[in-house]
């Protein structure tokens, strides 16, 4: 009989440790490539119609997003990449013009200057507002913002990431990385990134 129980107790504790709930972490996107520029407010382009010199000049992207060139009158820019804009504008200018041939130099890209830029605050020394930078990681980061304060939580820094489905956290490990050399999670980052250092409750 005591066997039996024994084996009872030890099946419903097998029960109870198979069906633990697990704790759901979003998966890091690990494509770091840099998706094609987009124009914005404030930019400046050079529109160029080959072989209609009075057709290529100099504009402004307005606040409004618009830019204004000869025949056409004003046109969306703000969201496309220079190719598709130059695409859209050869369309219009087809009415008026033989096969046009454009191509678009953004000259001034002034809108990036706060998009592409990467940040880190909380329980940091200095927390920071940088460029964006080519391979620079959470490492690099924390180095930059003279490394973490006394009160930092170190172990539980979230990295907030803008991607096409939304806004994504992730969780980051800064004292491993800082302290045991784990680098798992000393990602690199990707323009637009958030790096938050919570201070610790005690």
């Amino acid at each position: 009989m005591k066997r039996k129980i024994v084996m009872v107790l030890c099946l419903t504790l097998l029960s109870a440790c198979t069906t633990q709930p697990t704790t759901k972490i979003t998966p890091f996107e690990d494509d770091i490539s840099i998706a094609e520029y987009q124009i914005g407010n404030g930019d400046q382009l050079f529109i160029n119609v080959w072989q209609n010199a009075e057709l290529s000049l100099s504009v402004p992207v307005r606040p409004d997003g618009q830019i204004s060139m000869p025949l056409i009158g004003d046109a969306q820019a703000t969201g496309l990449t220079p190719e598709k804009l130059a695409k859209k504008i050869a369309k219009k200018l087809n009415k008026y013009i033989r096969s046009p041939n454009v191509t678009i130099i953004v000259t001034a890209a002034n809108s990036a200057i706060y998009r592409n830029r990467i940040r880190i605050t909380g329980a940091v020394n200095t927390p920071l507002s940088i460029p964006f930078y080519k391979d620079i990681t959470v490492l690099d980061l924390v180095l930059e913002a003279g490394g973490l304060t006394d009160f930092a939580n170190a172990d539980s820094a979230i990295l907030y990431r803008k991607t096409p489905s939304g806004l994504e956290s992730y969780p980051i490990n800064v004292d491993e990385i800082l302290h045991e050399g784990i680098l798992t999670t000393n990602y690199v980052l990707r323009p637009s990134d958030i790096l938050i250092i919570p201070e610790s409750v005690f």
